[in-house]
């Protein structure tokens, strides 16, 4: 068994409105749903990704109004990173910089080019150079980033893990191979890669370092969920896990795939989860995440639930900012008046 790499990622954020106008205006990703926490009824789930949402492109978040800042480091994921189109760093630089965004010095890791950068809530992200010739993500075409620069689903996620040999085992469990190690150049830390064999948001990077220990709050990863073809697929995982000493939950339904969760002896909470139904199940790919959406069993909560939410202005067009679908090049695209190299 194997599986065939990253499903989603979720992670905890501040204000919903700044959520929601960063990932979709800045970052050009699509809100394709928007629901509840089903644990917490009070809070938002918001999902982001390509046009439909399709597995290993999905980045989603608990938005916490008013919640404490959390703290990345040992027993965590520490950072969700993207792919883009092999050429595309200096447009988002460019693009990120003039969006007030928090960026790094760009680095080259395992042979690629990475930019580092935070969201509003100090959540750590990198775009990751890639080829992507073969890669069955298209770019969402109605997005505000052009088509030749655009997010093209999940790269991969790097983990502090606070047993990062006992997290190993795990990733082989679940099928990834290692494939190579590099010293950290920030701090000398050891980074090992892992990878799956799917066609998609297939890495997953372990650091070997020490302390801070991660705290949960705004600005953190909640959990990183793997793929599982189906139920029967998810099912299988659940006993062959459970076989080797982890404890797994029952499955839960999560209205657009099924759930199981465990978490790993490093600290990280993982969970499995099924490829489908997706989430055109209750909304067609043109109106997705227009509308608040509620599971059956919450169907008769929804004026109650509803009251409770704080307000998120999403409109027509899907970008808070008024930027629209990008139809022309962006100015640090356009070639330079005099026709010279620049800098």
């Amino acid at each position: 068994m194997q599986t065939n790499g990253i499903h989603h990622v979720t992670a905890v954020a501040g204000d919903p409105q700044e959520n929601l106008r960063f990932y979709t205006a800045v970052l050009g990703l699509r809100l394709v749903k928007r629901t509840v926490n089903f644990d917490d009824r009070t809070t938002y789930h918001l999902y982001y990704g390509d046009e439909t949402g399709a597995p290993g492109t999905a980045l989603t978040f608990f938005p916490f109004e008013g919640a404490r800042p959390g703290r990345p480091g040992r027993g965590q994921a520490v950072a969700t990173a993207f792919a883009v189109p092999e050429g595309s760093l200096d447009y988002w630089a460019d693009r990120l910089g003039d969006a007030d965004a928090s960026v790094d010095e760009r680095r080259t890791r395992f042979g690629a080019d990475v930019l580092p950068l935070a969201d509003l809530d100090g959540q750590p992200l990198e775009l990751v150079e890639t080829d992507l010739s073969d890669s069955p993500i298209e770019p969402w075409n109605g997005g505000p980033v052009p088509d030749e620069h655009a997010i093209r689903g999940f790269f991969g996620v790097t983990l502090h893990s606070a047993e990062p040999d006992a997290t190993a085992n795990v990733l082989d469990l679940l099928g990834f191979e290692r494939v190579g190690a590099e010293t950290d150049p920030d701090d000398g830390a050891e980074r090992v890669r892992y990878a799956a064999a799917g066609d998609r948001a297939t890495v997953v990077d372990v650091l070997h370092r020490g302390p801070p220990r991660g705290r949960p709050g705004v600005g953190t990863v909640h959990h990183v969920a793997f793929r599982a073809a189906d139920e029967d697929e998810q099912l299988a995982w659940r006993e062959r896990l459970s076989d080797a000493g982890q404890f797994v939950t029952p499955q839960k339904d999560r209205q657009y795939f099924r759930s199981i969760y465990f978490r790993e002896p490093g600290g990280i909470l993982f969970e499995i989860a099924t490829d489908g139904p997706g989430f055109t199940l209750d909304e067609p790919v043109e109106a997705l995440g227009s509308e608040l959406k509620l599971p059956p069993w919450l169907a008769d909560e929804r004026e109650e639930i509803e009251s409770a939410l704080p307000p998120l202005d999403v409109p027509d067009d899907g970008f808070p900012s008024g930027e629209t679908k990008a139809t022309a090049p962006a100015e640090s695209e356009k070639a330079p008046a005099d026709g010279g190299a620049s800098e």
